[in-house]
Order: C-alpha cells, then structure tokens, then sequence
C-alpha cells in the first residue's frame, strides 16, 4: 500500500479548522449589547447590574487598563429554534492562547445569580436545552480589562503593571455578543477527531493503532459533506465508533485526572483581582460539576475560599453543595500556595494551620497532602512540618522546570532535615495545566520514571495561573480516553484517591534526602528587598506580640487578642505567596505589600508595648525585654531585666587613614577604602580574613538574565564583576565603636556604619544602599581565611548542609541558595558565621591560594539588591537598609543566637518590676520558637520547641506558671494519640530530642 499518511493528516488539519468548528454553532443572531464603565476600583454587583449603559457595537474598543466594565446584553430567541440547544456567544476580544492572563468576565441574570465565568477559553453561556423560541435574554457581564503583562515578547518592560502608571487606553475590542445554534453531534465530532488525531500523532507510524486510527478518519472524513457538515456529522462519527471503543491494553499508564486551575494569589494582577477570579472560576467549575457526573475539581489555598464565603455568597453556596457531594474538593491545607524556601519556621507552621483549619470547620475536611504545583522549590525542613499538620504526602510538579538536571523520580519518600519521610508525587506530564491533550498524556506516559514498580500519576487538568479551570472539552475528551487503546487511561479522581493508589502500589519508593533545589528562579530570593524585609519583620513582630501578650495574659489578666493575631497572621501568610514574597509580581502588588507590612508592623508593635506595659507595670527602673530564645545581656530569654555592664571598645586610627576597633573579645582593622583586612579573634589566635583579601566588600555585577527577569540569575553573571572599593569617606562613628563609611558608584550612593560593641564578638554591619541601578546585581563579600568543605543555612526548624564545591552538575546549579537567619561554616575547633536581619540569597565559593600556604578561601557573598525591569520596570529603587554581622570563632551554636538576637532587637522601657520568662528551657539547642495561647480560646499555653544543633538534647522546660497537665500536639493543637508522655514534675517538664526535631505542647494552666 503506498503511503498516504501525511496527506490524511494534513486533510484532517484543514477540514477540523475550516469546515467542522464553523459549524459547532451554524446559525447566530446578534444580540444587542450596551456597557457602563465603573469609576476606579470594582463596585458591588448590586450597583453594576442598577448602573444605566450605553449602547456599543461589536468592533468598538473598551476597557481602560484594571478597569471594570459592566455589559447588558439583551435579545431573543428566534421562533425558529425551538427544540434546538442555543447558546450566547460573549467574545470581549480574547485571545485564546492567553487564558488567565487577560480581560475576563462573570455572567449573572439580571437579580444578581452568576451563571458562569467568560475567558479566551469559555465563551459560552447556555441559554436552553431546548429552547421553546421566543425566550427573552437578559445578561449582565462584569468584564474586567486586566491588560497583558506577559505578552507574545515577553519580559518586555510595562507601566502597564499599576494602574497608577497604566494610562487609560482601552486595552480591548468588542468581536462577538450573539445568540446562536449549538450543535452537539459537531461538537462531538470535533472532539472525536481532535483526541484520535492528536493521538495518532503519538503513536509510532510503524504501529498498526495508528494506521487503524487513520483509516478510520480517513473514513469519517469521506463521510462528511463539506457542504452540509451538520446533516452528515453523525454519519461521520458512525465511522470512529470502532477505533473508539478498542480498549487500553493491560499495561497501560492510568492517570487520575483532577480537575484544577492553578490561581496565582497575585502575580500579574493584584490582590483584589485574584478575588475576582476565583469567583470566574469557581462559577464555572461548579457550573461543570452539575453537567459532567463524573468530574471531580480541586481547588487548594484557603485563602481563596475565603474570598468567595467573603465577597461571592452566592457562588459560595453553589461551593457549599459540590463540596457536600465530594465533587468540589478542598486542597493542600494551605493558607496559599506559598514559597517554602523564605517563610521562617512558625510561618510555614501556620500556612498548614490556618489553611486546615479552615476546611474543618467549614467542611470537615482533613486534609492530607500538600499542594504546592507552582512553588520554586523546597525547604528541607518542610516534610516535618507537613507531617507535624497531620498530613503525609505532597505533590508539585516545578522541579521538572530545572534547567540543569532531570530529577529521577516522580513517586518517591522525601526526607527532611529530621529524617521524616513525605510520599511524594510528580506528575510525569509536567503542567500544572494539562488540557488533556493527547501529546500531554503520552509525554506523562514516556515520561514517568517509575516504570515496572508504579503505574499511576496524577494530572492537574484546567486553565490555571489567571484561572479558568476546566473546559467541558477537557472533560469529553477525558471520557473518550477513559480506556482507549494507545492511551493512557484517564479516571477523575480526588487527590485523596490518587495518594492512596498510588501508595498502595509502591509501598517502598525511592528515598530523596535534603532540600528540593529548583534549578531555576534563583533570583526571587532577592528580587523586592522591602517585600522580603517586611516580611521577615512581620514573622519576628508577630513571634513577639503572642510571646509578650501570652505572658501578660497568664501574668496580669491582660486581654489576649485572638482575633487581632488571627488576622494578622493570615495577612502574612498570604503575601508569602509564591509570587509575592519572591518579589516576581507587577508594580501594584508589591507597593500594597509594603503599605501591608507597614500596618502590620504598627499593629503588632501596639500589641506588643500594651503588652510589656502589663507586665512591667508603672516605674523608673530601666529594663530590657529580650524576646529572643537565648539570654544576653544578663536579661533573660523571653523575660525583662535590667542589663549587664557590657565593658568597653576602643577605636583608634590608623596612619594609612583607616581605623583599628577593640573590644578584648574581636580585633577589626578597618582600611581607608573601608574595608575588613583583618577580623582577629584573640581567644584562638585565628585570623578570619583570608590574606590579601578585604571583608565588607560590596560587588556589582551585571543582570540581564535569559529569561523571567524578575525570577532568575544566569551563572554567567559572574564572568564579570566590580569591586567597589572607592570610598567618598571613612571616618569613626559618634558612638566611639564603629566606623563609618560613603561609596557612590553609577547613580547610587551607599552608607555603611561598622560597629564593635562592648561585650560583643561580631562585627555589626549596618548598610544603607540609595538604589537607583538597573539591570545589576549588588553583593556583600567575606572571603575568608577557612576550609570547609560543606556550609550550614538555616532553615525551618533547623538548618541544611550545602557542599562549597562542584563536584558534580547538581552542586554547581546551586551556585545561588536560600538561607534564614545565618550561615555558618566551620573547621574542626573554629568557625565563622554570617547573620542577617532581612536577606536570604546568598553564594558560597571556594578556592586554593596560588601563594606560599596554599590555603583555602572560602568566601560567603550575601545577594542584597538587584534591579530587573520585569514585570515591575522600577523594581527596588529607592533607600533600603539591611543589617549583617560577621561573627569570627563562632560555633553553630553562635550562629543560632545571633541569628535570633539579630532578628528580635532588645526592647527598652522603663517599669516597676523585672518579669521572669513565662517558659524556659535549660538547654541551649532546645528552641523555642513560639509561647502563646491555644487558639481555641482555652487558655491554654502552647509552646512549641525544636532542636537546633542537629544533634540530641535533652532539656526541662519549666513553666513560671502552676501546670494542670502537658499534652503533646500536632500543629494544630490537637492531641497526638502515639506521642509519648512527657515527664512531667510539677512545673519542671522533661524533653529528649531527636536531631531538628520538632514539639509542640500544650499545657494546661491551675
């Protein structure tokens, strides 16, 4: 037989575009449509649907950039129609390759009932099934003109991104408002043709599936009348039914189908249009439900369902009902989809606590896996924290976004940094989007690692990022690959039914030890210094006002703010969404976000001084609150008292023009240029600077990545760099311990102050950086004099082991990491740590000196600023203020309490009286990171403690308060059933802890 093949293809092409699709719908009338343009922000629908529109015709612009235009469309159905399916057509001007990321629209009926959300791809509403003629319509739209930020050229620089700067050029043109025939049997067909053909397309040409499909729609094609496709559309189905009907074979790939639309809290769209969103959304996803039996949705992040209950009580019941069914499915148990690198310990803690708790009280639901599609990559401390909640497995699917290493597994046990094993899921088909195509469903197939051990993966399936969902295309074709021979096979299932097959076929998978490193996106652990400032301030503001409120609560009586925290806290944990927190959003979202964290800030400082007011009652007596986990100063941890005599620094110049600090503990001279060249610690004769290399030296470089501005640093950036070593000034500080410094370089001008003070061995680095660069990159070097072949960061609940060599591929990709309050590296004997209060990407290097010791430098850089156009073109510009410090001789455990101390500034007041911890623990490694009142209102004290050396401890914690009982609990506050007792005597509770172990109790006060 000659081969024809291509030629059936090429026909299959046209005749699907040309001919089948036109005649989905063969007759349409226009319906007559007029628009209202509301005045700035978004108003309530009972004000769109009242408001009086003019008349406009399809052809005419609308929509200025994050305007919101109300539409009345109006018409009737011809008598003609009657017995037929009719549907109103809503096109606003969409692009359908772009769903999510452009004007979108929520249909209601004229007494306010939303009926479905409009986007690229959902332009359909049903009018009637059949229709008697004569109907009258009445529609309303609220269409929202959110322009394109992520265009056809990406990463192209906007003002588009506020609407501040946006202008008010309308972004739109009006191209379809009709009423018009729907045919299901095309419909049909289209559906047919398009999932044989694409998988066909799949298939091996020498296979004999492919060749019975293309005979097949060889023959359906010969069946369709071009000029009566309507008429001959069953005839031509009549001609698949066989090639439809051959099912899967045994060995084939099942993929659990969830529905899904990954929804972006905010990213190229603010705050209050996500709320917008996720009612579009959800309207049609509950819309859906009622018209596909077997199609199941899940939708994770709390906060969204919040906005629904909040600002939709309409859509919420229509929610309320699939969710009773089990069709709508609650997700993740998160309060967001946040980052999981950046958030400190307690703030992932509580993205699982608020995000549970909220599906059980509002449906009963517990959930048990993380949902994390979209994150960019992941702590080694999460799966603790995952378990601690009361879940057990966890899927995302970004990994496979790295641009270095392929990962090798999609199911497998992750451990964490204590040694606690998540079940772990990557979908094989590598979207968290997958619109059931067929090349998407034989790539998750060819793609799955798991083979001859495992055979089921899960495949996210609707429109996501800006949302959408699911199509009622995506679910027929789902029903005719339900078990379709050349296919995978395609079940709706919940995210709960897939973890349990999927555990239950491979009960021993491989192991992952350590952080998930996404090999791309590096940079969002710089991008937007005052986003990540605020919310490191935020996480510290909020650890002291329950510390401070709790202890004045059980002390004193004072009124502890539960709902107030409650607030507070979901306030934070929404911005630790995974684009807002990585700095990767569009101008508006990050200048709300420092407006947000500047309220929070106010807020919790209020509570926090209404608090110590409590407890120190009216006096003169000078005291210091150290909210901090360790003692300093002689003021205890958690507790007030007046401090210690600290001794004195000496400072004296240098001939060469700079200055040499003292302090009997740390020896820093300080060059003309303004910089380290020596930190000598005396105690063990050791030199922290490497020779002939200078600490505090700022780098520029330059930044114009490939790709996604905002979101990565390309390894060729340091091919080159600028030392910037010229100094306007170096001269000694008011205080008579500290130096400081002024550098100008391109447009911008930095102030440093160096400080020694009394007591204290590090060297405090105050930086202030007017910014005004664009496209750099701004670096803080310690080159020191230290060999060390791994390096500590902190993370949740402990702290990650990273190589400062490159060994291998998967060591050099990490050339730009995550760490919290410190890293440290280390000598057998001696080490060196570098704390921050604010700062998290940072590089480690090291390499052999070429003179006569031949001794390593090791170097630590900290990433403090950059400046990409994309998507906020004035990203970071302006004044911003960091503080680091360099501690020389320093164990881990050093860098554990400066890392707190830096991060919880002393708080002075004066009062009447001293106040004693409300809880103490007697051992150093035993951490405290969270002293508050049990959420339920109990008035129960909750503390939770982990270990932080990587190492066992065993330590009594003492309550400063009379202790009913001391129960062991999840993160939720509910008693663990398996926990062992505590050992408990009175006040005096005795713990052992397992390296970065993690406890939470709950005592019960007399």
């Amino acid at each position: 037989m000659h081969d024809d093949r291509t030629l059936v293809e090429a026909r299959l092409r046209r005749v699907l575009d040309e001919r089948i699709r036109p005649a989905v719908y063969p007759e349409s009338v226009p319906l007559r449509a007029a628009v209202w343009h509301a005045p700035g922000e978004p108003v309530p629908v009972a004000e769109g649907l009242a408001a009086e529109p003019e008349p406009i015709e399809v052809g005419a612009r609308w929509g200025a950039p994050w305007g919101t235009s109300w539409f009345r469309v109006t018409g009737t159905v011809p008598e003609a129609w009657a017995g037929r399916t009719v549907e109103a057509l809503l096109d606003l001007g969409f692009d359908e390759n772009m769903p999510g990321f452009q004007c979108e629209g929520l249909v209601y009926r004229p007494d306010g009932t939303p009926v479905k959300g409009l986007n690229p791809r959902n332009q359909w509403v049903r009018i009637g099934a059949p229709v008697a003629g004569g109907e009258e319509v009445r529609l309303h739209i609220e269409a929202a003109s959110n322009p394109v930020i992520l265009d056809y050229h990406p990463f192209r620089p906007t003002r588009l991104g506020d609407k501040d700067t946006a202008g008010q050029e309308p972004q739109y043109t009006l191209a379809r408002m009709d009423l018009a025939v729907f045919d299901e049997t095309v419909w049909q067909l289209v559906l047919d043709l398009e999932a044989l053909g694409e998988l066909m397309a799949e298939l091996p040409v020498d296979s004999t599936r492919r060749h019975d499909i293309l005979r097949a729609v060889e023959r359906a094609l010969d069946a369709v009348d071009l000029q009566d496709v309507n008429g001959t559309a069953d005839r031509a189905r009549q001609q698949l039914t066989g090639v439809l009907s051959a099912p899967a074979v045994p060995s084939a790939h099942r993929i659990s189908a969830v529905g899904h639309a990954h929804i972006d809290s905010a990213w190229l769209w603010p705050l209050r249009e996500t709320v917008r969103k996720v009612a579009r959304t959800t309207s049609n996803m509950t819309a859906l439900i009622e018209d596909e039996p077997e199609f199941v949705f899940a939708m994770s992040q709390a906060q969204q369902w919040a906005w629904v209950k909040e600002h939709r009580p309409e859509v919420w019941a229509r929610v309320k009902k699939a969710v009773a069914e089990g069709r709508f499915v609650p997700a993740g148990g998160m309060w967001v989809e946040s980052d999981t690198n950046m958030p400190g310990s307690e703030a992932m803690a509580r993205q699982f606590v608020h995000g549970k708790r909220f599906f059980l009280d509002e449906f009963g639901v517990e959930n048990e896996e993380a949902w994390l599609p979209d994150t960019f990559g992941f702590a080694a401390g999460l799966p603790q924290i995952i378990k601690a909640a009361g879940s057990k497995w966890l899927l995302t699917q970004k990994i496979s976004w790295s641009q270095t290493n392929t990962f090798p597994h999609h199911t497998f046990h992750w451990e964490g940094i204590d040694g606690t094993r998540i079940f772990t899921h990557f979908p094989p088909v590598d979207t968290y989007n997958c619109s059931m195509k067929g090349s998407e469903l034989a790539h998750a197939a060819r793609n799955f690692r798991d083979k001859g051990r495992a055979r089921h993966s899960l495949a996210p399936t609707g429109w996501g990022d800006g949302g959408g969902g699911t199509t009622r295309e995506m679910v027929a074709k789902a029903a005719r690959l339900r078990d379709l021979e050349g296919s995978p096979t395609v079940t709706w299932e919940t995210p709960r039914a897939f973890f349990e097959k999927a555990e239950a076929e491979y009960p021993e998978p491989p192991v992952w030890v350590g952080e998930l490193y996404l090999e791309l996106h590096r940079a969002t652990l710089t991008s937007q210094a005052k986003t990540k400032q605020g919310n490191r301030r935020s996480e510290h503001l909020l650890y002291e006002a329950e510390l401070w409120a709790a202890t004045a609560a059980v002390r004193t009586g004072f009124p502890y703010p539960y709902t107030e925290l409650d607030r507070i806290w979901k306030t934070v944990l929404l911005h630790q969404f995974h684009d807002i927190l990585p700095g990767s959003s569009i101008a508006w979202v990050h200048r709300e976000a420092r407006a947000t964290y500047e309220r929070v800030a106010a807020e919790l400082t209020a509570i926090t001084e209404a608090a110590q007011r409590a407890l120190a009652g009216a006096g003169t007596t000078p005291l210091v609150f150290n909210a901090a986990p360790h003692a300093r100063h002689g003021v205890p941890a958690r507790g007030a008292a007046t401090p210690a005599e600290a001794g004195a620094t000496t400072l004296a110049p240098r001939e060469d023009g700079g200055f040499t600090l003292d302090n009997g503990l740390l020896r820093l001279t300080v060059d003309a240029r303004g910089l380290v060249v020596s930190a000598y610690d005396p105690a063990a004769d050791r030199e922290t600077v490497a020779p002939g290399r200078a600490a505090n030296l700022l780098q520029l470089h330059p930044d114009f990545p490939n790709m996604w501005d905002a979101w990565d640093v390309d390894s060729f950036y340091r091919n080159t760099v600028t030392d910037l070593t010229d100094a306007e000034s170096v001269t000694a500080g008011e205080d008579g311990a500290s130096v400081r410094i002024v550098r100008t370089f391109g447009s911008s001008r930095v102030t440093q102050l160096l400080s020694l003070h009394p007591g204290e061995r590090r060297l405090l680095i105050d930086t202030e950086v007017d910014w005004h660069e664009t496209e750099k990159f701004l670096k803080l070097a310690f080159p020191l004099d230290l060999h060390a072949e791994r390096y500590a960061s902190e993370t949740q609940f402990g702290h990650v082991f990273r190589p400062t060599h490159t060994n291998t591929s998967w060591e050099a990709a990490k050339f730009e990491a995550c760490n919290h309050r410190f890293v440290h590296l280390e000598e057998p004997g001696w080490g060196v740590a570098v704390v921050n209060d604010s700062t998290y990407g940072h590089d480690v290097t090291r390499t052999v000196r070429a003179d006569g010791d031949h001794g390593t430098t090791t170097t630590v850089r900290v990433s403090l600023l950059r400046a990409p156009r994309f998507p906020d073109p004035e990203t970071d510009q302006g004044v911003h203020r960091f503080r680091h410090a360099l501690l020389p001789g320093a164990a881990l455990a050093d860098a554990v309490r400066e890392g707190w101390r830096i991060n919880l500034p002393e708080r002075h007041t004066t009062g009447a009286r001293e106040v004693a911890p409300l809880v103490t623990a007697d051992h150093d490694a035993v951490v405290i990171t969270a002293v508050k009142l049990a959420d339920d209102g109990s008035g129960d004290v909750v503390v939770r403690f982990h270990e932080a050396h990587g190492g066992r401890a065993r330590a009594t914690l003492t309550a400063g308060f009379p202790v009913a009982g001391v129960t062991v609990t999840d993160l939720l506050e509910r008693p663990l059933p398996d926990a062992p007792a505590p050992r408990a005597d009175g006040e005096r509770i005795g713990v052992r802890l397992r390296p970065f172990e993690l406890v939470t109790l709950r005592l019960q006060r007399r």
